[in-house]
Formats: structure tokens, sequence, C-alpha cells
């Protein structure tokens, strides 16, 4: 059997190494192979902690113990990680999953896939170099996928723009400011050699996210001098588009970004490409090339897509809701700041261990003692003036 990958980024590398070492004849296909990704490269202790060696090697990365969390009308909170975040540059990070593809046996093709024909039981790929016979695809190329006939489709209502700048400098933790009226939040993430200063948003133009980050950075003092300026599209799924998303079909499969796998909340992909590309494989190396798609389908819903599409249900609660008079995320950084057991969920929800599903009931169990907590801290820092209730 041989397997032909579309596309070399962490879900296609991962995929690759998978059958590889499992002897399957594999083949990945990537115009740029190991390229800088601007936004994100963060690892949370869900996916180290399931795939050990993203933590164990000597690639280059942050390990970030502190986040500092911001919104309108309520001051930061500084949240100490029990359970850190791994920071790579996405370049390294890639570069580091293709070499372990290689080692493992994939042959690895620096060119570009033209078309993908269905012929018979097989496909028939023309790339910039030729052409390639091959008896499966997964197709792992991203948001900005070429071959339309396949992997998900976005709808502008089905994307978020990330957009942003590499800015000169270093710092030891991660910020995150929440801004009225807008899905998503800026960041500040810190990376070896650089800083990745950017905003994630939907529903606005690129345009307009950028005058939110810049004037951002004025106020916090980034300069631009030196910086390089980045923009990328990340699926960021409706929840209608859950139950239509094509993840799979006859003699392929899509991974990653590529089937809209992305966290609807934090915009966070790295986790769902590795965790798909896992499935992806168990799915080829267990079942018949018939019924290898379908275990797949049913394998992503059990293991985490339900919970993504009900989190897009809830993100237009958490960016425009309100609870208590207040904005959402300003009550979050609130309680966050002021209540033990919030600062609880608020680790795990960085750890990526607090499911989407089961928030709501585990917030509502809290929130008495939370309510609790917070009035005892208020009033405490009442009674002892200048006492930092933080």
């Amino acid at each position: 059997m041989k397997v032909a990958i579309l596309g070399g980024g962490p879900a296609g590398a991962f995929a690759a190494e998978r059958l590889a070492s499992a002897g399957i004849q594999t083949v990945v296909f990537d115009e740029k192979l190991a390229w800088e990704k601007p936004c994100g490269g963060g690892l949370t202790w869900k996916a180290y902690s399931q795939y050990p060696f993203l933590q164990d090697n000597d690639t280059p990365k942050k390990v970030i113990t502190e986040t500092i969390l911001a919104a309108p009308k309520s001051a930061s909170v500084k949240l100490a990680l029990d359970r850190p975040l791994l920071i790579y540059s996405r370049y390294d990070l890639n570069g580091m999953l293709l070499d372990r593809a290689q080692r493992a046996g994939a042959q690895i093709e620096k060119t570009r896939v033209l078309t993908a024909e269905r012929t018979g039981a097989g496909w028939n790929l023309r790339t910039k170099r030729g052409t390639l016979d091959a008896d499966y695809c997964i197709l792992a190329t991203g948001a900005r996928n070429p071959l339309r006939d396949f992997g998900t489709e976005l709808t502008p209502g089905d994307a978020m723009s990330a957009l942003g700048y590499y800015v000169p400098g270093d710092r030891h933790q991660i910020d995150i400011q929440f801004l009225p009226k807008l899905d998503g939040y800026i960041w500040v993430f810190p990376r070896c050699g650089h800083l990745s200063v950017g905003i994630c948003g939907k529903g606005e133009t690129a345009a307009a996210l950028r005058l939110r980050l810049e004037r951002y950075m004025s106020d916090q003092g980034i300069s631009k001098d030196g910086a390089t300026f980045y923009s990328h599209l990340l699926p960021c799924l409706d929840t209608p588009a859950w139950k239509r998303n094509r993840v799979a079909g006859d003699g392929w499969m899509a991974v990653g970004d590529a089937a809209g796998l992305v966290d609807p909340i934090t915009g966070e992909g790295l986790y769902y490409a590795m965790r798909s590309a896992d499935l992806a494989t168990q799915a080829i190396l267990a079942e018949s090339p018939d019924a290898a798609g379908v275990a797949y389908r049913k394998a992503l819903r059990r293991d985490f897509v339900g919970d993504l599409e009900f989190g897009s249900r809830l993100a237009h609660r958490v960016f425009h809701g309100t609870f208590l008079w207040g904005a959402v995320t300003s009550r979050m950084v609130q309680f966050t700041r002021l209540s033990p057991k919030f600062r609880d969920v608020m680790q795990d929800l960085f750890a990526g261990t607090q499911p989407y599903i089961g928030l709501k009931k585990r917030l509502f169990r809290n929130l008495n003692g939370s309510l609790i907590e917070i009035i005892c801290n208020l009033g405490f820092g009442r009674l002892i003036p200048g006492r930092d209730v933080a």
C-alpha cells in the first residue's frame, strides 16, 4: 500500500512518521516543507503528555509558566501555570517532525500537488515535477487548501484572521488581552529569538484587526521598529459547519487545519493537528481502504470533535456575553484574580484538560464557593489598604 500525504506541516509530518514506522510506503508532498507560521506555536500539557517526544527533544523551545490575562474594565491578573506551555518556532517544530518522518522511512518531496484524480481504487497525483500513483491520500494542506473537492469547505463565517508582528525581544510570560466586541484576542508569545505579537479575530476585516493590534502595541510600548508583519487564515467553524464538515471521502482523509480542526474559542490547532493525524493513521492501519474513512470520522467525533462543536456554540457567549452585569471576559479575569476555585478552572483550560462539554456544569457547581471567595477577598482588601488581592 502506498499513501500520499499532501502537506508537510505538523499533521502531515506526524501522519507520515506513524505510517512509515508501521511499514507503509509513504510519500509527503510539500512545496515549502519546514516554514514559519506566524501565529501560535504553543503546545499544551495535553499535547506533550500524550506525545512525550514533543517535550523530550533538543529542539529550541520556550517553557512558559506564567500568563498575564487582561480584559476591558478589569485589572490584569498573573496566572502561574502548574503545567507549562511549550512554545516553539513553527519552523523548528515542523523541521523536527519532518526529520522524524524521514528517519522513519517516509519519502519527502519538495513540490506541490497540482491535481489529484481518482483512478479506480487509487489516485493519480500530478505535481510540478511529474506524476505519481498512490492507493490512499491524506490531505494536510492547511486552511488554504487548493484542492477544492477534498477537505473542509471554509465559508467567510467559518474562518478567522490571524495577523501580527515578529518583534525583537524576550520575555518569560504570555500576555492575553481580550477586547470589547471581538470574537478573538491579542497575544504576546515569547519565542526563541523574538516575540510573536498578534491578534486573531472573526467578523472584522484584517485592516480593522491590525488597527486594534497596533493601538495595543502603542499603549504597551511595543515598538514595530525592526518587526516583520505577518498574516494567516485559521479555520473557525460555526456550529452548522461541524455537521457538514468534510473530513473523509472515497480514498482520502483530511487532518489538521485542512479538516477545520481548530478550537473555535482559542484558535489553538496544534494538538488537533497531531491527534487527527494519529487517529487517521490508526484507521488506515486497522481498516480496509473502503472502511478507513468511516472509522476515522467516528474516531474524531468520539475523541474531540463533539467538544469542539459544543465550543462553537459557546464562543459568542464567551466574547459577547455578560455575567453579573459585566462582560464575560472581564468577569473571567476578575474571577481568576479573586477565586482559587476559578483559577483551578483556568489552569485546566490552559492545560487543555477541561472540555467545553461539562465546563458550564463545573462553573455553576463551584459558583457559590467562588463568589464567597471573591467577596472575602474584596472585603479583606478593603480592611487592609494597599493589600494586593491578586
